[in-house]
C-alpha cells in the first residue's frame, strides 16, 4: 500500500492542514457552501489576517480553492482532495475490518465447539 512521493506528500500537507481546530471547523463551513475570509472569520475570536494565513495553509494543501467574483474571493471545498484523504482512510479501514471480522469468526467457533474460555468467577 505503498503511494508515490506525490501523493504521499499530499497527504502529508493535507494531514497537516487538518491537525488544526480552526482550520477543521472552517472545512466543515466550506462544506456548507462557499464562503469569504470575512464569513469564515465570524465564529472565531481571532483577525481575518490569521484567517486569511488558515485559508492559506488550506489552499497549500489543496483542501480548498479560491475564485473571484467582482470584489468577492469566495473560499470553496475541493472534493478531490478530501475524497483523496478518506480514500486513503479507508483503505486502512477495510483491512481492520476483515481482521476483526475474521477474529470474530474464530472466536465464535471456539465458543461453539466448547473449546473457548471464560474467566468469569463466581
Amino acid at each position: 500500500m505503498n503511494e508515490d512521493p506525490a501523493t504521499q506528500d499530499r497527504l502529508d500537507r493535507a494531514f497537516q492542514a487538518l491537525a488544526d481546530p480552526v482550520r477543521r471547523a472552517m472545512i466543515a463551513r466550506l462544506s456548507r457552501g462557499p464562503a469569504t475570509v470575512n464569513e469564515l472569520a465570524e465564529p472565531f475570536a481571532i483577525t481575518t489576517q490569521a484567517v486569511s494565513r488558515h485559508v492559506h495553509v488550506l489552499e497549500e494543501a489543496g483542501l480548498v480553492t479560491r475564485t473571484r467574483e467582482a470584489q468577492r474571493r469566495p473560499v470553496h471545498l475541493a472534493p478531490a482532495a478530501l475524497e483523496e484523504l478518506t480514500g486513503w482512510i479507508d483503505r486502512y479501514r477495510l483491512v481492520h475490518e476483515q481482521r476483526f471480522r475474521t477474529l470474530d469468526a474464530v472466536l465464535d467457533e471456539l465458543d461453539e465447539t466448547g473449546d473457548g474460555r471464560t474467566d468469569t468467577k463466581e
